[in-house]
């Protein structure tokens, strides 16, 4: 899969000449109103391609490859031994009784030593093969790779963006001059996705709360 998006396209070309593995070009983004606009138009892009395509798995990985994270640009998970049940809310939405098997995993999903996002994910096992079921609780691959023969859909329940780079009401003041040497400091979490992934019949599988780190950004940002 490919991005298409014009915006993302375009932050693309404009990476073409940033090259993250030069020598001495460390990943520092600067404290200035141009890299603040940047850093936003890329967490809105991101965000834009997490909403219109069903696998973040498959989304990340051609973010990671595009933004040259790692090399080789794949995602893997790591999992997280934790337990946690589902709420009442959460068995509505997956349209299970309470006596119905929920199961929880928890990953870090990882581009090169690179953690994008921290996924919570309680998936319903009897809708699921038992290869499924099984590669789930043996390995770390992404639950997306592992279903991905599903054919699923992903409906979005809320996207929250949890970093403004600019702050409230900047379209009314006076843009700064010039940059100084100061680095933009980040929040480790940057934007939040809950969403429903169902089989093409409409039948919930999962929920997922994926949180994206300030490592989505780690490359040299565009500009001299």
């Amino acid at each position: 899969m490919t991005l298409r998006t014009p915006g993302v396209l375009l932050l693309w070309s404009c990476m073409a000449c940033a090259d993250p593995s030069a020598p001495g070009r460390a990943t520092v983004w600067p404290d200035t109103f141009v890299a603040r606009v940047e850093a936003l138009a890329l967490l809105q892009s991101l965000n834009a391609e997490l909403l219109s395509h069903d696998s973040a798995t498959s989304t990340l990985e051609d973010w990671c490859a595009i933004h040259r994270l790692a090399s080789p640009p794949h995602i893997v998970a790591v999992r997280i031994p934790l337990e946690k049940p589902p709420t009442a809310e959460q068995r509505r939405e997956l349209n299970v009784s309470a006596a119905e098997p929920v199961r929880y995993r928890r990953v870090r999903l990882l581009c090169g030593s690179q953690v994008l996002s921290e996924a919570d994910n309680w998936y319903v096992p009897g809708r699921l093969t038992s290869e499924m079921n099984r590669l789930l609780e043996t390995t770390d691959l992404p639950f997306g790779k592992v279903v991905k023969a599903l054919h699923f859909q992903r409906r979005t329940l809320s996207s929250t963006l949890l970093w403004h780079p600019l702050p409230d009401g900047w379209e009314m003041r006076e843009i700064p001059a010039g940059g100084g040497a100061a680095a933009l400091d980040m929040p480790p979490m940057l934007l939040q996705h809950r969403a429903v992934l169902s089989l093409p019949d409409g039948t919930p599988i999962s929920e997922v709360v994926e949180t994206y780190t300030d490592k989505v950004l780690a490359f040299q940002p565009p500009g001299p």
